[in-house]
Formats: structure tokens, sequence, C-alpha cells
């Protein structure tokens, strides 16, 4: 079985990308990985160089913020569901 990866519609315009994406299991940080060997600079908009979640990225497995976990190594087992959601802010 696979992890699926909802990808937001505004990154899956910009880098071409499927709106769910078909992963390996394994820990948040290699699907990112993976993501990002697919479509290059995708990780960028994600991930800051020292590879943590940028502040205004939210992923979630299972409905759960990975944040609350091991960040990006929070373990994604086999057929989780992992969203990728954008920050939303205004005023």
């Amino acid at each position: 079985m696979a992890v699926s990866v909802h990808i937001p519609v505004a990154l899956s315009r910009l880098y071409g990308t499927a709106p769910i994406e078909q992963c390996d299991p394994g820990s948040v940080a290699s699907i990112l990985a993976t993501l990002e060997a697919r479509h290059a600079g995708l990780g960028d908009r994600l991930r800051e160089p020292d590879g943590t979640l940028r502040r205004y990225v939210n992923v979630f497995v299972d409905g759960e913020d990975v944040r609350w976990h091991d960040g990006v190594e929070t373990s994604v087992p086999d057929g989780a569901e992992v969203r990728i959601v954008p920050s939303v802010a205004g005023g």
C-alpha cells in the first residue's frame, strides 16, 4: 500500500503535481524528499534549509498535526493520509 499526500491547489498548479500524490510510507521528511525529487523546488516551499517545516506550512498525518508529535520525523504508516495545508491569515 502507499501513503496518500494531499497537495494544496496552489502548489499543485505551480509545480505540476497531482492533487493527491502516492508515496511510500516512512517519515514526513522522507515523503517530502520524495515529493522534492519528483517536483524540483517544491521542497524549498515547504521546508527551511535545516529541514524543519516552514512556519506557514502545516502537515497533518491522519488528522494529527505533526508539530505536536515528532515534526518532520513523525512516522507515516502504510495507508495513511498526509495533508499539506498552508496557513491562512487575514484581518
